[in-house]
């Protein structure tokens, strides 16, 4: 599906050919062309000058650019034919020695989040404009040599009207006027950068300015979101984060902030959480809450900020050669957001509980699909690279980082990480770079350990075995270790055991054991003797990557006492374990929703709450059969019930579960009570029902069949924002109609000009437990869809790879995907001419329903 590809052998080829020194950008967005005269389509196009200096050998190369029409090209002041160019790529041949190779392009607005994104405001008509340009965008906004070790400084200047914010990747520049009410602003060079790395934002912004403290002095920065947003905006929160993640990185890695500024921009349409621009990070921005956000919101956006900053070391300052080390940066990334955390927090688990309660989740999930593969994996071209930004990358990899750490030692780590910085400051480097600093400050060989986690896949499962004799003493303890056929690997894993006894109303850990194990059954003698406690928790303090089986007695004490465990990451690796047990249909439903309503109320780390209230609720509407659904439904809404009327006024856990019982309701009784709240009537004490929570609690009503388009309109009018019209676009989505669905169909398939997050909505929104009937007609225009996306046929000839992936992955008929939708599918698959991209994600979906269907036929016996 990646439009415009670039192979890792193009990169390679051209490496060996150019050495890139420096780059001179201006960007035209006044709307006119070099020569002054209007452009035909102004809110459409604009001009850049791309003046690119650089040194080769002799041979044929050529350069990258998508645009429209290049205006002219020239070669050390010689004119080039553009004639050759292809929308993509122009080719030019090289003769030894320096050259400055200078391209006009008429460049193309994005609204799908590639490239340079343009939108306006419903709320007041501001323009905001912003790059995107991971992994391979930049040529659509200016012509380059499109690779992560083609490095250069860059000096950009933006021509612009006069009032706008304008940013770059160095400090402020000031606007000179150049008549007509635009103004130039002209940036600094830049240190050695890669072209994904550049960016710039314009625009109507808001822009708070602050400073932050560094090692290096004092560094200029700012925070910036939409005028209709400013008064959101909690810049003091945001710079806390961000001022206590520089301590920590600066300390941590031994190198001060690299660069000159640091601005934050909170951008439109985002397609990503956040993006690493060198010194310009560019956030989504539902980051600024605009309603009643729960602490766990804010725990997550403050990650994401300190995940974004972590890459100012891992992948500016140093960058992977090519794609295959994607994990080189994303992995380190991810871990050391949640380093950052546990630093900053006064409870230092706090952080690794909410990253196994969410991300790790994520990384089991992933890693157990068809497509799994290695972290260091082998990415040939852009589309392989598009669908790896997953969980394998991010959380399997910084999962394995938390496994080297204990196995090294935390010092040890630290110090090579330093010594990484040190060495390979503004340059590229490879998985064997990483791997030598860490072996000479740890003295350890990782040759096995890199084999064992980075080059191989899937996820082991590890289990307590013990023998007890007449008084319950355990006479033998081992830990048996397992891995799916296939995906043989048997790794090496430290771990802790910890063994927990309930006492005074507490289940409490009375012992814990710290080893190595390796291979099949590893014997661990330090417990052979102790009593067997009520609950043996295997990879205790989460240390390793691997799904954990509680023993019967255990997973008894877990389901009854979750609530009584005193330890959030404890709680955490059972609220896994369980969630673990129930996908692979080992744990049946009705005692998956026990420990959940059992546990929840009492959840101190606010993720895992809204996590395990998602994966119950999945559960049942996925894992269970159809005619047994009704009555565990019933269940959890009492459940819910009861604990939102003893939740405190006002809490994150009141909010919670509003939300989760507003997804579950099903009936008139509660048609009622949904329809109350949003008109104010019988709200709980304390509860807020403010524009994100109307907008979910009519979504809830749509699904039901009970408002309409004209609820939805007068809805959209009190929020008219964007945030307003993408909920109102995924609340009709929602809709139990055939109206409704062929709508919603036609707008996410068949539609252009969708922008991105309403595009997603719509998907989203579209497939709804309870809807099957409605649904059927979808399953087979499906697979034609899909066969649309790869042909590139239709709209999808310009969409772009966010869009098609929305589709692909959320209108997946999952509500009627039985035993002969999965045949059907797989002959279809043996016969269809697609894309691998969509290959993968037709097969992940393929796993998830059959993975569905064993947990029901579980779950009816």
């Amino acid at each position: 599906m990646y439009p415009a590809n670039i192979t890792r052998q193009d990169t390679r080829a051209r490496a060996a050919l150019v050495q890139t020194e420096a780059y001179q950008l201006l960007i035209d967005l006044t709307g006119r062309a070099p020569d002054g005269a209007a452009l035909a389509h102004p809110e459409q196009n604009f001009v850049t000058t791309s003046t690119l200096r650089f040194s080769s050998r002799a041979g044929m190369t050529c350069v990258d650019a998508i645009a429209d029409e290049l205006l002219s090209a020239e070669l050390d002041g010689k004119p080039l034919d553009t004639t050759a160019f292809n929308g993509e790529r122009l080719p030019i041949e090289l003769t030894d020695g320096p050259h400055v190779l200078t391209i006009v392009g008429l460049h193309r607005y994005s609204r799908s989040g590639q490239g340079l994104h343009r939108f306006v405001d419903p709320a007041d008509g501001g323009v905001y404009l912003y790059t995107q340009f991971e992994p391979a965008d930049a040529r659509r906004v200016y012509a380059n040599f499109e690779q992560p070790d083609a490095k250069a400084r860059f000096t950009t200047s933006v021509l612009a009207p006069a009032d706008w914010v304008v940013l770059s990747n160095s400090p402020d520049a000031d606007p000179t006027p150049i008549g007509d009410g635009f103004a130039r602003w002209d940036f600094q060079p830049t240190k050695k950068i890669s072209t994904y790395l550049t960016a710039i934002v314009a625009g109507d912004y808001h822009r708070e300015k602050t400073s932050i403290t560094s090692q290096a002095g004092t560094i200029p920065a700012s925070v910036l979101c939409r005028r209709s947003l400013a008064d959101k905006l909690d810049t003091d929160r945001i710079m806390a984060t961000t001022q206590g993640g520089f301590e920590v990185f600066e300390e941590s890695f031994g190198t001060p902030y690299p660069f000159e500024s640091y601005d934050q921009a909170f951008v439109p349409e985002y397609n990503m959480g956040a993006m690493e621009n060198v010194g310009l990070v560019t956030f989504r921005d539902d980051l600024i809450f605009r309603s009643r956000a729960t602490s766990a919101q804010y725990e997550s956006r403050d990650n994401t900020i300190l995940h974004e900053l972590a890459h100012m070391w891992f992948g500016d300052l140093v960058t992977m050669r090519w794609w295959d080390d994607l994990w080189l940066k994303e992995s380190f990334a991810e871990w050391a957001s949640h380093f950052a955390q546990s630093r900053l927090h006064t409870d230092r688990n706090h952080a690794w509980a909410s990253f196994s309660n969410a991300r790790k989740t994520w990384a089991y999930r992933a890693d157990q699909l068809p497509s799994t593969h290695p972290i260091a994996a082998d990415m040939v071209d852009l589309e392989a690279v598009e669908l790896n930004f997953d969980g394998i990358t991010y959380a399997k990899g910084a999962s394995t980082l938390r496994q080297l750490v204990a196995f090294v030692g935390e010092d040890a780590f630290l110090a090579g990480a330093k010594q990484y910085f040190a060495r390979h400051a503004y340059g590229n480097t490879e998985l064997a770079d990483l791997l030598a600093v860490l072996q000479e400050a740890s003295g350890r060989d990782l040759s096995d350990w890199s084999r064992q986690w980075l080059e191989s896949t899937g996820v082991n499962t590890l289990s307590a075995e013990f023998t007890t004799d007449k008084c319950g003493v355990m006479t033998e303890f081992a830990i048996r270790q397992t891995s799916a056929a296939a995906h043989p690997t048997l790794r090496t894993h430290r771990v802790a055991i910890g063994l927990y006894e309930l006492v005074d109303g507490r289940l409490r850990r009375a012992h814990r054991v710290e080893t190595d194990i390796a291979g099949e059954l590893t014997q661990v003698k330090q417990l052979v003797g102790k009593h067997q406690p009520d609950l043996v928790l295997v990879n205790d303090d989460d240390l390793t990557f691997a799904k954990v089986r509680l023993d019967p007695r255990s997973r008894r004490a877990a389901i009854e006492h979750l609530n009584l465990i005193d330890d959030e990451l404890a709680r955490a690796l059972v609220w896994g374990s369980a969630w673990d047990m129930c996908r692979d249909a080992e744990l049946p439903v009705a005692d998956y929703l026990q420990l959940v309503l059992t546990g929840v109320g009492s959840e101190t780390d606010l993720t895992a709450v809204s996590r395990v209230l998602g994966q119950v609720q999945t559960a049942i509407s996925r894992y269970v059969p159809a005619e047994a659904q009704a009555g565990l439904r019933s269940q959890l809404i009492t459940g819910l019930a009861g604990l939102l009327r003893d939740a405190e006024p006002g809490s994150d856990h009141q909010l919670a579960f509003t939300r989760a019982l507003a997804s579950t309701i099903d009936g008139p009784a509660g048609v009622t009570l949904l329809d109350g709240w949003l008109k104010g009537e019988e709200v709980p004490d304390g509860l807020e029902v403010d524009a994100e929570l109307r907008w979910h609690l009519l979504t809830q009503l749509t699904r039901l069949g009970v408002a309409d388009d004209a609820l939805i309109d007068a809805e959209l009018e009190r929020d008219n924002t964007s945030s307003g019209a993408e909920h109102a676009a995924g609340a009709r989505a929602a809709m139990p109609t055939e109206a409704a669905k062929a709508a919603a169909w036609q707008l996410a398939t068949a539609t252009a000009g969708i922008p991105n997050e309403t595009h997603r909505s719509i998907c989203a929104h579209f497939n709804q437990p309870g809807q099957a009937e409605v649904l059927a007609p979808y399953a087979e225009r499906y697979l034609d869809l899909a066969e649309l996306i790869s042909g590139r046929k239709g709209v999808w000839a310009e969409n772009g790879t966010v869009l098609a992936q929305a589709a692909l992955t959320h209108l997946f008929p999952w509500p009627t995907a039985d035993e002969e939708f999965l045949k059907r599918l797989d002959e279809w698959l043996a016969e269809a001419q697609l894309e691998d991209s969509a290959r993968r994600i037709i097969g992940e979906c393929r796993d998830d329903a059959q993975r569905a269907l064993r947990a029901r036929e579980f779950n009816a016996g």
